[in-house]
């Protein structure tokens, strides 16, 4: 085959999509602005750094997410097979070596004789065949001239990413190592608090100083629900981190023999488990404050913090107005786009977004002009169902969850609802399998 693509981005929405399509044949041309243009955020020069968590979340096909890894997994996906690579501990998660996994996708992409990479700043909208995956951080040029083809503004919304500590700094005396229900057994260490230190906690926090926002951010000050800076959960109420990120539910404290207060969890976050990553700490603290405050939980108090947390700006469509069920811009059909500006929140379902459209365009490219997407009762067909069937009013990013995926008639009154969701996940990758087919038939 022949025929040449541009795609723009080259974060994991990209590289899928690059992959998906080099993979069909084509030729394809992967833009990707850093390390000509850098970001706030990224450190490296590599095609799909994680710059948030390293953490894909959990793995069982009865979870919403893991179903959606199987999913890729049947298609062929890229990502997942670097992230299985490259995976660290993590309990029933999938949790990756963010620099092994990142040189594992490179390597692949620029490895691929289809596939050619140029280092450079898109300015414009490609006029297509295209895919633009650029990401939350898309430049300002970028986005402006997708202002002006969508014409009105993108939303926005701003994310938080979570600090990472030095093992070697760590007082393992006070930690103990445990998954909640022992699930993974001891992948994670844990820093049990009681309730004066949970209290005091708490305090430091409210009391701590944050990053000042800048005149044009405030407008549309707003944050994504699944990603809190934790001092803003600690202002919804002084329990709510103890029932988010710090519930101690699932633990058991060896030398107290009984359920702690609160607990802070840490996430290996490389295979030499050298660097520790603080589950659901994202912050727009200072980073004094960060130092400050962090080092007063217990087995901290040395804590050499390898990346501080920090806030940074996301920026997505307003899907439902402005894309079609096979993710492409209304007013220019001869392009896509895939990753979280669409409006889906996550790295799975990030490359899974990359998946559907280098796929469905590589299927149009080859004259199959109307394959269907993945249907409802897939897990890739609910993010389809929830960038383009809902009301575009209020829409806001979101994760993949059962809620979002059609359970067949047949399966709604099966109990318990864990034997559902098997069911689900079975007919699902029924249903994927045969969307493949359907869209590599000659």
């Amino acid at each position: 085959m022949s025929g040449g693509v541009e795609i723009v981005g080259g974060g994991l929405a990209g590289c899928e999509a690059a992959w998906q399509l080099a993979g069909a044949g084509y030729d394809v041309r992967l833009t990707e602005m850093r390390p000509a243009r850098p970001t706030a955020v990224h450190t490296t020069d590599r095609l799909a750094e994680l710059v948030c968590s390293n953490s894909l979340r959990a793995d069982a096909p009865t979870n919403a997410v893991g179903l959606l890894k199987r999913e890729m997994e049947r298609a062929g996906s890229l990502i997942l097979s670097c992230a299985r690579a490259a995976s660290v501990p993590a309990g029933g998660a999938l949790a990756v070596d963010r620099e092994r996994f990142a040189a594992g996708v490179t390597d692949a992409v620029v490895g691929h004789p289809r596939i050619s990479v140029s280092r450079a700043e898109r300015t414009e909208v490609p006029d297509g065949p295209a895919i633009v995956a650029t990401g939350p951080l898309t430049s300002r040029p970028l986005h402006a001239a997708l202002e002006a083809l969508l014409g009105q503004g993108s939303l926005s919304f701003f994310d938080a990413i979570a600090p990472i500590i030095a093992a070697d700094s760590i007082d393992h005396s006070r930690v103990f190592r445990a998954s909640r229900y022992d699930k993974g057994g001891d992948d994670y260490l844990n820093l049990p608090l009681d309730r004066d230190a949970y209290e005091r906690f708490v305090d430091e926090l409210l009391h701590a100083q944050t990053v000042e926002f800048r005149d044009f951010e405030t407008a549309d000050l707003r944050y994504f629900e699944g990603c809190l800076p934790i001092e803003v959960m600690a202002e919804r109420g002084r329990d709510t981190l103890r029932f988010g990120p710090m519930k101690p539910v699932g633990l058991v404290d060896p030398a107290t023999g009984g359920r702690p207060w609160a607990v802070v969890q840490l996430r290996q976050d490389d295979l030499a488990a050298e660097h520790w990553n603080m589950v659901g700490f994202q912050t727009k603290l200072t980073h004094a404050e960060q130092k400050r405050v962090f080092r007063t939980l217990p087995g901290l108090a040395e804590a050499r913090f390898v990346r501080l947390g920090m806030i940074h700006r996301n920026t997505f469509i307003n899907a439902p107005e402005h894309l079609d069920e096979r993710l492409r811009l209304k007013v220019r059909p001869a392009v896509r786009l895939a990753g979280q500006i669409t409006g889906v929140e996550g790295y799975v379902e990030s490359a899974a977004t990359g998946l559907i459209a280098g796929r469905l365009l590589a299927a149009e490219l080859a004259g199959r002009a109307s394959p269907p997407p993945p249907p409802p009762t897939t897990a890739l067909g609910g993010l389809i169902r929830h960038l383009t069937a809902r009301s575009g009013s209020g829409f806001q990013p979101a994760n993949i969850t059962w809620g979002l995926i059609v359970c067949p008639i047949e399966l709604r009154r099966v109990r318990p609802k864990t034997e559902r969701r098997r069911r689900q996940a079975e007919q699902a990758l029924a249903a994927v399998d045969e969307w493949c087919r359907g869209l590599s038939h000659q």
